[in-house]
């Protein structure tokens, strides 16, 4: 998916396949099959999204490689899960959105439903995936067994929904677009200033009154409609234009110094260029180089995942297509490059 290419790669694929190795198999010939059976045989984990019952005609479900490997975590991703009157659906990131009902609580109050800038369902469901792999790993090495995993983007974007969706459930009304605001917190939502736009994230009374002390306007922490937050939120029409006002004053950088001063949660709406030169950024690895067979260098985002005694590594660049098939049918399978040779005169790699 692209553009923008790097090297003759899109950077979509370079974002996802770091740290990877690639193996073209050809799973319409019984031999790519037979290789793809002698790899789950020694593996841990297995990770599919394929059409529902799709690798079963081929004889890699979970059924047929639980035979062959009983400790194997097989991890089935779809759009709707193994089940369901819709399970046969393919699953696009923005359909999920809009159908599991994300679209109808993001956008501006009085505009049309909005999608999240990334495809916010795929990434939630590997990382929902992430963890069930994990806990069923943990439940292996008491058990000796392994397990089907059945993850859904489906399932994944309705347990996104999380606070809003159990307020819709407790109360039964059915929640609206707030645009940058908060449906139970005020003020919580982005505010123009002279030069641009902040966020003011007020998570308790204690900071509304700080903030207001400090500008300027201690009245308002006083002020019987305003005092706490669920005051504030009855009395939100009244209070946000007043803030508006307010912060359309003075310019960003000194509405975060005001606010940081006062130990007033607020921050900056920055571009991505903003972004990745950030001090923070740079402090916390979350930029990283790396040479591409291709690019010469790339740039990446670096990982949120900080282990003290086992620390993570960027080891690999995103590889290019079969770019390991030779290293993995020779080093892990053991076979001859005369073997190896063969399969790739007969198209099964």
């Amino acid at each position: 998916w692209g553009p923008p290419f790097v090297g003759g790669e899109s950077a979509y694929y370079l974002c996802c396949n770091r740290n990877k190795k690639s193996l073209t198999l050809n799973l319409k010939h019984s031999q790519g099959v037979t290789i793809a059976q002698n790899l789950a045989a020694g593996s841990d984990v297995l990770i599919e999204n394929f059409r529902i019952g799709g690798l079963d005609e081929l004889g890699l479900g979970y059924k047929d490689l639980k035979q062959i490997n009983p400790r194997l975590i097989y991890c089935s991703i779809s759009g709707f899960g193994q089940t369901g009157p819709d399970r046969e659906l393919g699953g696009y990131d923005f359909l999920i959105q809009g159908r599991a009902g994300f679209m109808s609580i993001t956008g501006e109050r009085d505009g049309s439903p909005i999608k999240v800038g990334v495809a916010i369902v795929d990434v939630a469901t590997a990382l929902f995936a992430s963890n069930a792999i994990l806990a069923a790993l943990f439940a292996r090495e008491r058990t000796g067994e392994g397990q089907h995993l059945d993850l859904a983007l489906f399932d994944s974007q309705i347990a996104l929904l999380a606070n809003v969706g159990s307020n819709y459930l407790c109360s039964g009304e059915v929640p609206q677009r707030w645009g940058n605001a908060h449906s139970s917190i005020v003020p919580y939502q982005a505010f123009q200033a002279v030069d641009d736009y902040l966020i003011l994230a007020i998570g308790n009374d204690g900071q509304w009154g700080r903030f207001c002390e400090a500008a300027g306007m201690t009245a308002w922490a006083k002020e019987e409609r305003f005092v706490t937050n669920p005051q504030r939120v009855a009395h939100r029409e009244v209070l946000i234009p007043m803030l508006e006002s307010l912060f359309r004053q003075k310019p960003v950088v000194e509405w975060l110094r005001l606010c940081a001063n006062a130990d007033v949660p607020a921050g900056p709406v920055n571009t991505l260029n903003e972004v990745f030169a950030d001090p923070q950024v740079l402090a916390r690895g979350m930029l990283v180089e790396m040479p591409h067979p291709t690019a010469g260098t790339v740039r990446l985002a670096g990982t949120p995942l900080n282990l003290s005694t086992t620390p993570t590594q960027i080891r690999l660049p995103p590889p290019l297509l079969g770019d390991h098939t030779q290293e993995i049918l020779s080093n892990v399978l053991a076979l001859e490059d005369s073997s190896i040779a063969e399969l790739r005169q007969n198209r099964v790699i």
